[in-house]
């Protein structure tokens, strides 16, 4: 059919804490508040995306909210689920296969930690490939930090420029009140604190927060009905690089070297065009090399394009315009909140931290330790 595809509404729920919730609550609030400012009801859902949540995810999540889709999505690649779930969205409404379509996320990720349960940390297990992995005591922090130094040795990139990646999105968060970090920080701030991995100071680590979001997508013809101006999908890619890290041929480039080059050609717009980016960050190498792999800037050339403030609100490349997952909010999987503060910027919604006349976008979530990339660049009318 090939109808064009647009984000219809977006909610946030439980930010950065929420201790009274569980996380089907958070699934539930955030889609309720996607779907009023949608302007549309439940019974207009024929689609429906989760992941992280339940035994048989997302069955489970869309019989609590009363859901009975035609349309079912649980792809779990880690924290570019979303953007890959909303790339196979795009493609099953423009293919007639659902209208509209709900994704949505809920974690208590850091009431649970602070409540010493089990569960609280992510654990890979021993199983297939990691078992080869696992007796050298590989984390996953530590994969991140390991491909941070090979960058810093084949390109000189400095310790203060990654620390300037988290100066900005404290920057940034400052200007968010949802933000779970607001006191601004500086460079000797970030490369004095306690060493978690090296080269990693905790200010360089995301933080771990409470929280839920939810998009959800429709064909044009739905547009209409909306409450809202549409923030239209132009183009989408997902690709996957490995899961061993021996297995990675170079751990200064992420499969959003993939992603970035296609999304970008299928939506006939170059990275030069873009008005603001949000892009995972869990660690500050990480948005560090996505930036270079989708093309903002030459291989090598990260450390020096995040200089002067270009990443902040008002800088040349406004990215993570919420405090991102260093600042704002973590909540295990953080790639739907990267489409929520996207389609809020170009919607023009964001008050202190909008970036001025924002008219394209580019999303990309990461997932594992560069695993998986999902690309997505969406616009404004």
């Amino acid at each position: 059919m090939g109808r064009r595809v647009a984000i219809a509404g977006v909610g946030l729920s439980g930010l950065p804490g929420s201790p009274e919730a569980t996380p089907f609550a958070l699934h539930a609030q955030a889609a309720r508040a996607a779907l009023t400012e949608a302007g549309l009801r439940p019974s207009d859902i024929d689609g429906f995306a989760s992941a992280g949540l339940g035994a048989l995810q997302p069955l489970e999540v869309a019989e609590y909210m009363g859901l009975k889709p035609r349309w079912i999505d649980s792809t779990g690649v880690g924290g570019a689920t979303w953007e890959v779930m909303a790339a196979h969205a795009a493609d099953a409404i423009a293919e007639g296969r659902a209208d509209v379509i709900l994704l949505a996320y809920g974690s208590t990720a850091r009431t649970d930690l602070k409540r010493k349960l089990r569960t609280a940390s992510l654990a890979w297990g021993t199983r297939g490939p990691s078992q080869f992995e696992a007796p050298f005591g590989h984390t996953l922090i530590s994969k991140y930090a390991m491909a941070a130094r090979r960058h810093m040795h084949e390109y000189g990139t400095t310790l203060e420029q990654m620390a300037e990646i988290a100066v900005s999105a404290r920057y940034n968060a400052g200007l968010t009140p949802f933000a779970a970090y607001r006191d601004p920080i500086d460079i000797a701030d970030v490369l004095d604190g306690p060493m978690i991995a090296d080269p990693f100071t905790k200010l360089q680590c995301c933080i771990r927060s409470d929280g839920g979001a939810a998009v959800i997508m429709v064909a044009e013809d739905r547009v209409p009905d909306l409450a809202v101006k549409p923030v239209w999908v132009l183009g989408s890619a997902e690709a996957g690089s490995h899961v061993s890290m021996s297995q990675w041929e170079d751990f200064t480039t992420s499969p959003a070297a993939m992603t970035g080059p296609t999304a970008f050609a299928r939506a006939g717009i170059r990275p030069d065009e873009i008005d603001v980016a949000q892009i995972y960050d869990a660690f500050t190498y990480m948005a560090l090399i996505t930036l270079e792999d989708l093309g903002f800037c030459a291989k090598g050339e990260g450390g020096a394009f995040v200089e002067n403030g270009r990443l902040r609100v008002g800088g040349a490349l406004p990215t993570n315009t919420d405090g991102g997952g260093l600042s704002a909010c973590h909540p295990g999987m953080r790639g739907l909140f990267l489409l929520v503060e996207a389609a809020r910027q170009l919607r023009g919604s964001c008050g202190d931290r909008q970036v001025q006349d924002a008219k394209l976008a580019c999303v990309s979530g990461t997932g594992g330790w560069f695993c998986s990339s999902g690309t997505m660049i969406l616009g404004a009318d």
